[in-house]
């Protein structure tokens, strides 16, 4: 299944990634590999994982407090959010839902 990630999405990434490699260097690169095996793993198993709203899953990572949201669209994978798991869902969630 081919994965699209939304600017929005994007956009977290990189702030997180910004945010490990601030805390120590080369932190944020560890976390963005986590989240490309999370990719992957939800390319090959897209219904494996809780559901988050009526139109999205959320697939939590190993090791970082963070899920990936994202729905499944015919054959496309659209992720919407990269969020972590310890702020306020609520802009997740209509985001999810929009």
């Amino acid at each position: 299944m081919k994965l699209i990630v939304l600017s929005c999405a994007e956009q977290e990434l990189i702030e997180a990634v910004d945010y490990y490699n601030g805390q120590c260097p080369g932190l944020g690169y560890e976390f963005a590999a986590e989240i490309q095996r999370g990719f992957g793993r939800i390319q090959k198993h897209p219904s494996a994982w809780s559901v988050f709203s009526s139109r999205s899953r959320r697939c939590l990572t190993d090791r970082f407090p963070y899920g990936i949201l994202y729905e499944v669209r015919g054959d496309c994978i659209l992720v919407s959010g990269i969020m972590h798991l310890r702020q306020d869902p609520a802009p997740w969630q209509d985001r999810a839902e929009g």
